[in-house]
């Protein structure tokens, strides 16, 4: 194997779970942890498998309530293969001398290899090489290849492969007392003598899962059954010189999958046609390597290297195979069960990096909210509004699926949970599907379900917004920003903040942009989408009205984060510094002594700033004027300033963002948090959490600081608009996009220069702007460009 790796050397069982998060295996459809074969679930090891969509609903009594959660489902674990000396103990890392243990990751092939050498006494040493994967190709598939050695003399292993049903959701201690058995009804069965299967459905939804597996080996496989548990056992005599190979290779079904009349019969077929070891490689590693064709990026050194990593995961959350399946973007990717396997607002973070390369894919993630939309105008109608509001999380179909309680671990107290207040996530449902429709210039999604999106979303902030007298503005009361950590005002006795900038700003922009999305519209269709809406010219006024006259709050020359910050403590950040060293989770910290954090001018993420995350310096400056505000680049600057000194990062967006903004603000520190962003889940900077699943958001957006952050891109009027930032630790990169039809448009800065590469096509040439300079590029040119000074 050759190309980029991911490599852990030596057994740490305190990094364990960290390693099997960041040596995950998926294909868009499933993913599976890359846990140890042998090893349990325990307190070290933690294997989990997860089908994207796949959901069931438990209800749990927790401090004196009923509670209940929607969990993204650990399905039965098809990966056990265990192993002893014939008359011992089984084998694992925690229990037998280990001489030499590794890990290796081919990002490449999407392959993971693993060596483990044990000390078996007598001067026998055993070492066991194993090779995994789960096919991109074919969305059903795994495998995994076990390779036997010894050095010494011959002994005898007995050898148990396994599909285990007896699994539950436990890969997040503070959930430990909420309900975590999603299946039921576990069977198992044999289909041939190499091939063994096991059914089961969840409780609640009702999803039939079925899996399959087949074992081949130069010996005899018998098929053995236990409760909840289809194994297969076997005997090898490995010698000196004469290593034993065990393959094991499983299909996966749910009820859920198109084209199949039954998930048991369609594993075990599967698992009867699929190829062996090294034809699945081959197919799986051609599957590969179009990807990478699709997705490739070239930036030199350790953050090249990271990134790959970062779109290694991207690609294994979120493949081609999403295009056919109804899926939202999971906050913590395939890869485990922080956050319960939910849908946030991630997407704002992942779909412009998937714009550029897989659209398909961006347009099923859109699909998914479309076909939520009338559960999210239900919901805006509960709270006695018109329009669409969409929920702070999201499962399986589109209601509200955020908690009532939430524990602090570091207080052991439950408290309650605002975090539902977050109505800004409309406004990222919008802005995507107005950004996938620039990149993709997809007008039959926007003239359709797009349009139908952005208007009621636009209808949603239109009916949030109360005129005020006083200041002659509309205001927006009652919500939470994507900081969080603002969720009430000191001593108030209901939740919420008053005209958060970021929801304000967002929601102005959507009522602009869906009165311009329904003006682009064909005269039928527009008359279509009203007469079936409702909607009438008096409506579409009060948009325009709105848009022009949200508030928002300033203080002492800066943007406000919300209304009444300004009056809000400050901090004794170097006396929580001196005592707690992090102090990311800031609100537990406060929260287990006694304090609040809205007492204070403090944030987990500063929100204000996300608006330059969103939107481009040309940009944000017309949307302040708008509205009526004088926004300059010395307000902006004190702004970034007055935040930088009053944020903890608790989020893993918060260095990207930061890193993003300062790229174009004060470039000296920008690439300090870009470095943030890039480590966040390989250093697990938050103290556990990636092991709970990596942060998709996250690692997509630093792939999008390279592609859009720092070369300035932007799809908009029909042209890709270039404005370059300079940083010196990052002077020669390169990558490819997918733009209006155009496959492998390659962009490269190097040395002051933008090269930009259009393939043959027959396809229209592409209008390039690049400071004040407007060129056409044919298919087939190459366009090189000076950058200005």
């Amino acid at each position: 194997m050759t190309g980029p790796t991911w490599e852990y050397d030596g057994y740490r069982p305190e990094d364990e779970r960290l390693r099997e998060s960041l040596c995950t295996l998926g294909n868009g459809y499933f993913a599976t942890r890359g846990a140890l074969p042998e090893c349990a679930a325990d307190a070290v090891h933690y294997p989990g498998t997860y089908v994207a969509g796949c959901y069931n609903r438990l209800t749990s009594h927790v401090a004196g309530r009923s509670v209940e959660n929607e969990d993204l489902v650990n399905v039965p674990n098809w990966l056990p293969l265990r192993y002893r000396r014939v008359g011992g103990d089984w084998l694992t890392p925690d229990t037998a001398p280990v001489l030499e243990h590794r890990r290796l990751l081919h990002l490449d092939a999407g392959l993971l290899e693993r060596t483990t050498r044990y000390a078996l006494g007598g001067d026998i040493e055993l070492t066991v090489r194993q090779q995994s994967l789960v096919h991109m190709g074919d969305a059903h598939l795994a495998a995994l290849r076990t390779e036997f050695s010894v050095e010494g003399r011959a002994v005898d292993l007995d050898v148990e492969a396994a599909l285990d049903g007896c699994v539950a959701n436990a890969g997040v201690p503070r959930y430990a007392d909420l309900a975590g058995r999603h299946l039921t009804h576990v069977h198992t069965g044999s289909a041939a003598p190499d091939t063994v299967w096991l059914r089961c459905r969840t409780r609640t939804s009702d999803i039939r899962i079925a899996l399959a597996a087949r074992l081949t080996a130069a010996a005899a496989v018998q098929p053995r059954h236990a409760s909840s548990r289809a194994l297969q056992t076997l005997r090898l005599r490995p010698a000196p010189g004469r290593p034993a190979t065990v393959d094991k290779t499983v299909a996966l079904h749910t009820s859920r999958d198109p084209a199949i009349s039954d998930p048991l019969r369609a594993a075990t077929d599967r698992v009867a046609a699929a190829a062996g070891f090294d034809a699945l490689l081959r197919g799986h590693r051609t599957a590969w390597d179009l990807l990478w064709r699709r997705a490739d990026i070239d930036v030199p050194g350790e953050p090249g290297r990271v990134l790959r990593l970062h779109l290694f995961h991207v690609l294994q959350t979120l493949s081609p195979h999403t295009a056919d399946l109804d899926v939202g973007v999971p906050a913590r990717g395939l890869h485990g069960e922080a956050y319960r396997g939910h849908v946030f607002w991630d997407e704002l973070f992942v779909l412009p990096y998937l714009n550029l390369h897989f659209p398909e894919v961006s347009r099923a993630l859109l699909h998914y909210r479309h076909r939520r939309l009338e559960r999210a105008c239900a919901a805006a109608r509960a709270v006695g509004r018109r329009g669409a509001l969409y929920p702070w999380q999201s499962g399986s179909d589109g209601r509200e699926e955020t908690q009532r309680l939430h524990l602090n671990p570091r207080s052991g107290r439950w408290l309650p949970d605002n975090s539902r207040l977050q109505r800004h996530v409309g406004s990222a449902v919008a802005y995507n599907v107005w950004q996938y429709c620039e990149a993709s210039g997809d007008t039959e999604f926007l003239h359709t379900k797009g349009a139908e999106m952005l208007l009621q979303v636009a209808r949603f902030w239109a009916d949030s917004a109360v005129w005020d007298g006083e200041s002659g503005r509309h205001r927006i009361r009652g919500v939470v920003g994507p900081d969080e950590y603002h969720d009430a005002y000191p001593d108030a006795t209901r939740p919420g903040i008053d005209d958060n900038t970021y929801t304000n700003v967002t929601a102005a922009w959507v009522l602009a942009r869906a009165g311009e999305a329904l003006a682009l519209l064909p005269e039928p269709r527009r008359r279509e989408l009203a007469e079936r809406t409702g909607l009438d010219a008096t409506e579409l006024e009060r948009w325009e009205d709105v848009s022009r006259t949200l508030y928002v709050p300033f203080h002492d020359g800066v943007v406000s984060q919300f209304e009444g910050y300004g009056d809000l403590a400050e901090l004794a950040w170097d006396d929580y510094r001196g005592r707690y060293g992090d102090i990311r989770r800031l609100d537990r910290i406060l929260e287990a002594e006694g304090d609040t954090v809205n007492r204070y001018r403090a944030s987990k993420q500063a929100d204000v700033l996300m608006l330059g995350y969103l939107f481009a310096p040309a940009e944000l400056h017309a949307l302040f004027r708008r509205l009526g505000y004088r926004v300059d680049e010395d307000t902006w600057l004190r702004t970034v300033d007055h935040y930088l000194d009053r944020t903890c990062h608790g989020s893993t967006l918060s260095g990207l963002v930061h890193g993003w903004i300062l790229g174009r603000a004060r470039r000296a520190d920008a690439w300090r948090f870009c470095q943030d962003a890039l480590r966040a889940d390989i250093a697990d900077v938050q103290g556990g959490t990636t092991g709970e699943g990596i942060h998709l958001g996250a690692m997509a957006g630093t792939l999008d600081l390279v592609q859009r952050g720092l070369t300035g891109l932007e799809t908009r009027q029909g042209a890709l608009w270039l404005d370059p930032v300079p940083v010196p630790e990052l002077s020669s990169y390169g990558f490819a996009i997918r733009y209006q039809g155009h496959w492998g448009v390659r962009l490269r800065l190097e040395h002051g220069r933008m090269e930009i590469t259009v393939p043959r096509s027959d396809r229209s040439p592409i209008d390039v702007r690049l400071g004040g300079r407007a060129v056409c590029v044919q298919p087939g040119e190459t366009c090189r460009l000076v950058l200005p000074e």
